[in-house]
């Protein structure tokens, strides 16, 4: 008997940066403030995620663009990693992203550019990557860079799900809005902001939860899941609804904390597991990523010690 194939995933990060992270006693105007403990990281959501996939045991594929000396120092990183690179070049440089600690607060400071612009060719270039990938499933996260259509992530989902691949969605709300309705959507994961926006109203702690289940109903995903912070997390299906409350860890940084969550949930369901146990993976690798400084995502052995920990609580 053949072993079965393994499930394979694709992260698309159209966006990506090289995230600098650094503390500071404290941040003031005019004067100049001397950083320490400075971190550098392959960043971007769907960068992100692919790290987070081969963090636990994977081995994704990942499509980025790039561009410039920054764009070079990002590839570079990246192909250490147990992570198949798919690079469309571009022109202008990869963008830096900063993020600053403010010790005496505990406040975190983040500084993002738009980043670079990019023609029709580089996004028909990308494309095609994703038409051509076989695999079980594909991860849009993150922003799109200048000159990109807002319905960029929507040619792509559709592109994908010709190809059976199940799509799952992170992005920000305009890019969002184009997406949803255009093809089938596994999981989306918005905001609480997000989530207020595409249903028209402010939404309480409750609302969440009824909001989630409506987009579900009217077919805008499969899945949807919101995270919350200390308020936990829900997540709508067609199975209902599930709250799954918050990991009280020690907080060091919340940076990466979402991507943590999506890239997790994606391991997951490449290993077979269905929704319901990808999302407490999630939360829980959510919960990991808030326990690293600056700009680090979860680390493995985290990501299991408070997923097994809430499940021997249950």
């Amino acid at each position: 008997m053949t072993e079965p194939r393994p499930k394979s995933a694709l992260a698309i990060a159209l966006n990506p940066t090289i995230d600098v992270s650094s503390e500071v006693d404290r941040v003031q105007p005019t004067r100049k403030m001397r950083t320490r403990n400075e971190r550098r990281q392959a960043g971007g959501g769907g960068v992100n995620v692919a790290r987070v996939i081969a963090e636990l045991g994977g081995r994704p594929e990942l499509l980025i663009l790039t561009g410039g000396a920054t764009g070079a120092m990002l590839e570079d990183w990246l192909r250490k990693l147990p992570i198949d690179l798919h690079v469309v070049p571009i022109t202008e440089s990869t963008r830096i992203a900063f993020m600053v600690q403010e010790k005496e607060s505990g406040f975190e400071y983040r500084f993002v550019p738009e980043g670079p612009e990019v023609s029709k060719e580089n996004l028909a270039n990308a494309l095609e990557i994703v038409k051509r990938f076989n695999g079980d499933f594909v991860v849009a996260s993150g922003s799109l860079p200048r000159g990109a259509p807002e319905d960029t992530y929507a040619r792509m989902a559709e592109a994908a799900a010709a190809n059976g691949a199940k799509v799952l969605l992170d992005c920000p709300g305009s890019t969002l809005r184009e997406t949803l309705g255009r093809a089938p959507i596994l999981l989306v994961k918005p905001s609480i902001g997000e989530l207020e926006t595409l249903v028209g109203r402010r939404l309480n702690e409750h609302g969440v939860g009824e909001a989630a289940a409506t987009l579900v109903k009217n077919g805008a995903a499969e899945y949807v899941a919101v995270t919350m912070g200390r308020e936990g997390a829900w997540l709508a299906g067609p199975n209902g609804i599930l709250r799954v409350p918050s990991k009280h860890v020690v907080v060091q940084s919340a940076v990466g904390a979402g991507d943590s969550f999506v890239g997790a949930v994606v391991w997951f369901l490449m290993q077979g597991k269905p929704m319901e146990d990808a999302f407490r993976l999630g939360v829980a690798a959510g919960a990991a990523a808030a326990m690293t400084p600056g700009t680090e995502l979860c680390r493995r052995d985290d990501v299991f010690a408070i997923y097994e920990a809430e499940a021997g609580r249950s």
